[in-house]
Parts: structure tokens; C-alpha cells; sequence
């Protein structure tokens, strides 16, 4: 059996400045005193040095103790991320209190893990259509993605007229345009221009 650790964060939401109640909770659950990861800032900050300790000292076979749902994900997104990643590495969830209490020793708990997990595939699914159907109306309006070409017009005249040259040595001529051997020889109008020597 793993090790039951507990987080804790007080909210301005619910008016709670101290995390007394949320610790005699956790210390209840059968959390050690020792092993209660706190965080004093409000859950839309992104630095939370408590949780990211919290969460790094998981191991799979361990349970992370909550008082409520809402402690653990600055919002929904987060929430849902954060769950699933403990669900990946074996990490059980208990909620404590709250409109949703959680368990993931039973079986209710296991089926709201895989609610969770299965929000968190589906937003990464919206995610990436999303971001297929912005690049292919990009495409559709002329805009081309990636990085910018660093062989440009005016470098593959110059290296072609370099190269055409006797005598021409290639590491001066790639310190002069820039740009390495590899994306001197390229699969470009210069390489094949190569490929007749």
C-alpha cells in the first residue's frame, strides 16, 4: 500500500484565509501532519510551489487526499489535467467534501477517474481540430506555416554563383551565408545543382 499525502490551499472564493479546517480534514482522513503539501495563494496564480511539490512526491500506488475539488485545479482545465496525470502514474484521488466527494478505492471514485480522464482526451481532441482547421484556413488564404526558409532568394543566387566558381570552399561559404552544411545541401534548387559535379 502507498502513501496517503495531502494538499491543502486556502480560497478567497469561500472566504477561507487559513487552512485550519482543511487540515484537521486531511488529519482525519488519516493524513499525516507531515505529509500535507500547503499553498497560501489563490488557485488562478500559476505558481503554486505546494502542489508541485505535492505532485512530485506522488508515486503510483499512492492516494492524494483533498478537501475539495476545487483546491486542486486553478480551473477546469487544469483540474482535468491534473487528474489525469494522477490516473496515468497510478496516483488514487479522495475528495473529502464538496458537491462531488471522491474515492478512487471505490468503484464510483474509479468511474469519475475515467470521466476525467476521458475530459481530458476530449479537450485535447478540440485542441488539436481546432488547430487543424486554423492551419488549413491559414493555408486557404495564401499563409504558409513553419519556420521562415533560411536559404532566401538572394543566399541561393549567391551560393549557386559560389558554387559554380573553382576552388570555392563550402565551411567559408556556409560561415558567410549563415546557414549550416546540412541546410547548404538541402533538398533544394542548390542541391541539385550540387548533384551535377
Amino acid at each position: 500500500m502507498g502513501v496517503v499525502i495531502g494538499y491543502a490551499r486556502v480560497s478567497k472564493s469561500d472566504g477561507s484565509q487559513t487552512l485550519d479546517l482543511q487540515k484537521d480534514e486531511l488529519l482525519r482522513a488519516g493524513v499525516d501532519a507531515d505529509r500535507i503539501y500547503e499553498d497560501f495563494a489563490s488557485g488562478k496564480r500559476d505558481d503554486r510551489p505546494g502542489l508541485h511539490a505535492c505532485l512530485k512526491a506522488l508515486r503510483s500506488g499512492d492516494t492524494l487526499v483533498v478537501w475539495k475539488l476545487d483546491r486542486l485545479g486553478r480551473d477546469m482545465r487544469h483540474l482535468v489535467d491534473t487528474v489525469d496525470d494522477l490516473s496515468k502514474r497510478g496516483v488514487g484521488l479522495r475528495v473529502l467534501a464538496g458537491q462531488m466527494p471522491v474515492d478512487t478505492g471505490t468503484a464510483q471514485g474509479k468511474l469519475m477517474f475515467g470521466i476525467f480522464a476521458s475530459l481530458a482526451e476530449f479537450e485535447r481532441e478540440l485542441i488539436r481540430e481546432r488547430t487543424m482547421a486554423g492551419l488549413k484556413a491559414a493555408r486557404a488564404r495564401g499563409r504558409v506555416g513553419g519556420r521562415k526558409p533560411k536559404m532566401t532568394g538572394a543566399k541561393l543566387r549567391l551560393a549557386q554563383a559560389a558554387m559554380a566558381k573553382q576552388g570555392t570552399v563550402v565551411a567559408e561559404l556556409c560561415r558567410e551565408l549563415g546557414v549550416s552544411r546540412q541546410t547548404l545541401y538541402e533538398p533544394s534548387p542548390v542541391a541539385a545543382f550540387f548533384e551535377r559535379f
